[in-house]
């Protein structure tokens, strides 16, 4: 039994240091985009469904935050000042499926397969919902929603070009990374920490039998994987970025390509996720949009099975990056290295913008909890609890 802790905990702390570089470059970027990008100027261009407005909005969300909830908060945001529902939600579904940071991590604990599905099948799934909601258009939903949603404050208006070359935006680009980073740690933390775990003490067996994996390969085997994915997605109550050691494990015990991209995405139909589109929008409209992307990943997962299987692309295993010890003199070394210099410049960054301005207090995070909280810090000590009894 502590000999399973100490290697669950030693998977886990892998999982960290093979991601790490990921996670400090994907964020720099991310927070460079919020600072130089001022939400307001999007919503003119979010007005309608009509596929320009549906292709701007998937591109706004691609160069948006990764974490779940702020991303939430943002496409409330939009909706508030204007912005239709169908971008809305393309804009909500790009920001955290299509962003670097993801497709960085992906590529590191997965393969190029999975980030070309990921974008391609993103698209897709875009797609796939807007057609879904023109057909299903919930007009009262909608109007009831738009209601509901509180009034935000303003943002500022400034422009880009002239902000880049300030001091003043370069050091909002080190606040934006620290808040980043504070959005998503207990997440990142719980989900890496899980995916330890589950790697330990559920036997492959266990996977292979809930996803059918022994049974003939045929298309009920991959719709079943597919419908399964989600499930298993929302039981883990995490978002996408911790979620991806835990696909490595799923497509290490042989799950179809189609069940691993449901797991994938569906970050937005987790249950903590659900709640917080209960509280913008109401119960009802919080329904429909997890109906509407749930029915969208199994449609979108299934077919990029099927596509990447007809031009040869389909991948027949997951990077095995815990093959060996990650702790090694490797280029995972020195980019860690590299990028713990990064990170440190973007924390002097972020003292000096508190220091030059009053105004640095934090959006609420509504998927914050106590019990998230607890939880984390449980993970922690776990963690610290198995590596002293793997040294020992």
């Amino acid at each position: 039994m502590f000999e399973q802790i100490g290697s669950s905990a030693m998977t886990s702390l892998g999982f960290f240091w093979k991601a790490g570089w990921a996670f400090v470059v994907g964020y720099f970027i991310s927070s460079m985009i919020q600072a130089f990008v001022p939400q307001d100027k999007m919503v003119k261009y979010m007005g309608d469904a009509k596929l320009k407005s549906v292709g701007l909005s998937t591109f706004f969300g691609a160069i948006s935050s990764s974490c779940s909830f702020a991303a939430l908060a943002a496409g409330k945001s939009l909706f508030k000042k204007g912005a239709h529902f169908v971008p809305t939600l393309a804009f909500l579904f790009a920001s955290t499926n299509l962003v670097v940071e993801l497709g960085i991590l992906i590529y590191i604990f997965l393969g190029w397969q999975f980030v070309v599905a990921e974008i391609i099948g993103g698209i897709i799934l875009i797609f796939v919902t807007w057609l879904l909601v023109k057909l299903t258009y919930p007009k009262k939903l909608v109007e009831d929603a738009r209601e509901n949603v509180q009034d935000d404050q303003m943002e500022e208006k400034f422009n880009w070009k002239d902000k880049i070359k300030t001091k003043a935006g370069w050091l909002q680009v080190g606040h934006e990374f620290v808040m980043n980073w504070k959005m998503v740690w207990k997440e990142i933390t719980i989900g890496f920490t899980l995916a330890g775990i589950m790697a330990t003490f559920i036997s492959d067996n266990t996977w292979k039998s809930f996803f059918l994996v022994d049974q003939p390969d045929g298309f009920l085997k991959v719709l079943e994987n597919a419908v399964v994915g989600p499930l298993v997605a929302m039981l883990t109550f995490i978002g996408s970025m911790g979620n991806i050691p835990i696909a490595t494990i799923l497509a290490s015990s042989g799950v179809a390509f189609a069940g691993i991209m449901a797991f994938i995405y569906s970050d937005l139909v987790v249950p903590p996720i659900v709640a917080v589109h209960k509280k913008y929008y109401g119960m009802k409209t919080a329904l429909y949009i997890a109906g509407i992307f749930y029915v969208s990943i199994l449609i979108t997962s299934v077919g990029i099975h099927y596509g990447f299987t007809a031009i040869g692309l389909l991948p027949q295993s997951a990077n095995q990056i815990m093959s060996e010890s990650p702790f090694q003199i490797d280029y995972t070394f020195w980019l860690n290295i590299a990028f713990v210099f990064l990170a440190g410049f973007a924390l002097y960054l972020n003292k000096k913008f508190k220091e030059s301005t009053d105004h640095h207090m934090m959006m609420k995070m509504e998927g914050d909890s106590k019990f998230k909280t607890v939880i984390t810090y449980l993970c922690i000590a776990y963690l610290a609890i198995g590596a002293l009894i793997s040294l020992i």
